[in-house]
């Protein structure tokens, strides 16, 4: 049970926002009800999130991977859940899906090892090594490589969030 009630979102100073969250996500998720506590936060959040997810030029497969590991890493079932078909409809399969939660990054590409060591160092250790930033940054351009690193960094702060908020699943 999440750790504050959900706001009314029906306020009128705040039905511009939830407007644009459901034209933007389909519909106003848990996370955002949570967020809608401090609208200009939840508007942050907002377009932070569109840029990284529906605006940047990184792979929704490469995008999706990581997310999935950061959730299995920080225990985040709400943000698994939520991102485990954006996974498969981006491209992963299940047997990755569940290398990854098993925490068998054997059977992927060189590249994607690379990629998800980059992912779990940030996610356990913050302070990056060069010679892990460098194996990733030989697979992708400067471009990607800022967007993987703001995809990594971000969906940390998600799984946290929601994680010290005890949000609750999404019904259905």
């Amino acid at each position: 049970m999440a750790r504050l009630p959900y706001p009314d979102l029906t306020a009128p100073e705040t039905a511009p926002l939830v407007e644009r969250i459901v034209a933007e996500r389909g519909k106003v998720l848990n996370l955002y009800r949570m967020l809608m506590h401090s609208p200009v936060v939840a508007e942050g959040w907002l377009k932070l999130f569109t840029a990284i997810r529906h605006q940047a030029s990184l792979s929704g497969r490469l995008r999706e991977m990581v997310i999935l590991r950061i959730a299995v890493i920080n225990g985040a079932e709400y943000e698994f859940q939520q991102h485990l078909p954006i996974g498969l409809r981006e491209g992963l399969t299940g047997d990755e899906v569940e290398a990854l939660q098993r925490d068998d990054l054997s059977g992927f590409a060189a590249a994607d090892r690379a990629i998800l060591e980059l992912c779990d160092t940030m996610t356990r250790d913050v302070h990056v090594p060069e010679a892990i930033f460098a194996a990733a940054a030989a697979h992708l351009p400067e471009k990607e490589m800022v967007e993987l690193v703001a995809t990594i960094a971000g969906y940390n702060l998600v799984s946290r969030f929601l994680e010290a908020m005890a949000i609750d699943p999404e019904e259905g």
